[in-house]
């Protein structure tokens, strides 16, 4: 399965969570140059529990890079793929959060996440002389967010079925519920940081992330993430659209809501829609024509349900401006 993005859909571009994706993949090129001197490098500036805990070992550390490593290994990633997995769910995530607390409390959350579950790590491996990096922990604070306060949206997954794109869509609680279930097996199961797995600093980070949420929340947001919010407002809406046609006994039409943005509606726009109805799940191409209205109504003729004589109705979509 291959999560494409959720359902919830931001007002504003995120901004910090595309800078911080940016910093990540910057990074990674930069171990890349590391060369012969990557496991240095990677010992200097990850997350090493034995630096804090074994005085020998912390005496070849000055304090200025003791305090550093707990920022920059949350920067640093093993592989691409490692790379590539945790970017992906940070950019299905993020942007819902950084839409909800604004980009300055955004980014602090993001980075005391991703402090705390350095720390939670290091309680449960306290003389661990391997290095932990990666975002893991932080973007797991971030899913702990989502799973309060976007328990009901849908995370849109792509299963390839025979070269064939089928997309479903999973609650997020279910989603997240299940991602934190096998975290806390795989920490039971494991001795340590069993194959490199910081565990225990995913399931810091997401707790950490709950906590931490309610916190932000009741910090005030301040005049500077405001002209940023206005700043950064969409232009358009999301190109691939789920609608969940609905229909009424004796009519063979099937009604559905398309969104777009007021400039879209303006100007005009593509979308990609996919169908669920009965079995089948089907991308169509929707082009919505200049000078559109909220309420207006788009004809997909032959998508609705079976009719007499072998005809089909019409799947009609309503169009929402956001």
């Amino acid at each position: 399965m291959i999560p494409i993005r959720d359902t919830i859909p931001t007002r504003n571009y995120p901004i910090v969570n595309t800078t911080l994706i940016a910093v990540n993949v910057v990074l990674f090129l930069v171990e890349l140059s590391q060369g012969p001197g990557l496991e240095r490098f990677i010992y200097m500036y990850g997350f090493v529990p034995a630096r804090y805990t074994i005085p020998q070992i912390a005496s070849y550390f000055t304090t200025g890079q003791q305090l550093v490593s707990l920022i920059t290994f949350i920067f640093l990633h093993g592989s691409f793929w490692h790379l590539l997995g945790n970017m992906w769910f940070l950019y299905i995530f993020g942007d819902n959060i950084e839409d909800r607390l604004g980009p300055l409390r955004y980014l602090a959350f993001y980075m005391i996440c991703g402090l705390t579950s350095g720390l939670s790590h290091l309680a449960f491996n306290y003389h661990s002389e391997m290095p932990t990096i990666g975002a893991s922990g932080a973007i797991a604070g971030v899913m702990g967010a989502y799973f309060i306060l976007f328990p009901k949206a849908r995370i849109l997954t792509l299963i390839p079925i025979f070269f064939i794109p089928y997309f479903i869509e999973i609650p997020a609680f279910v989603f997240l519920g299940v991602w934190v279930v096998v975290q806390f097996l795989s920490a039971a199961g494991s001795h340590g940081q069993m194959a490199g797995i910081a565990w225990w600093a995913h399931i810091g980070g997401f707790i950490f992330g709950i906590i931490f949420l309610k916190l932000f929340l009741a910090l005030p947001g301040g005049g500077i993430s405001d002209r940023l919010r206005k700043m950064t407002e969409k232009k358009k809406s999301y190109r691939l659209q789920v609608i969940r046609p609905v229909g009424m006994a004796n009519d063979p039409n099937l009604y559905g809501i398309i969104t777009i943005t007021h400039l879209e509606a303006i100007a005009g726009t593509r979308k990609l829609v996919n169908i669920p109805w009965g079995f089948q799940k089907r991308l169509f191409k929707v082009i919505v024509p200049p000078g559109m209205k909220e309420g207006s109504l788009l004809k997909l003729k032959g998508l609705g349900k079976d009719a007499l004589y072998g005809q089909r109705g019409d799947l009609l979509l309503k169009v929402a401006i956001q």
